[in-house]
């Protein structure tokens, strides 16, 4: 799947491209959250997670503060 998304995304097809962004940032985005409820789980301040991230402690807790709090 990933090796499809980065092919379309390189590729001269703009629609395929922008389609293979879109995909390739949703996927990002659920790593992200899965790997900050890990870290919190494991204890991790927001600063830690920030920090980790290169974001702000305020972004990073605005984002997921209620879900993994």
């Amino acid at each position: 799947m990933t090796d499809q998304l980065l092919t379309a995304a390189a590729g001269d097809d703009p629609a395929a491209g922008l389609r293979a962004v879109r995909a390739l940032r949703a996927l990002a985005d659920r790593l992200e959250a899965l790997h900050v409820e890990h870290a919190r789980s494991r204890g991790w301040s927001w600063q830690q997670v920030a920090d980790a991230l290169g974001v702000s402690r305020q972004a990073v807790h605005k984002r997921y503060g209620k879900r993994f709090g």
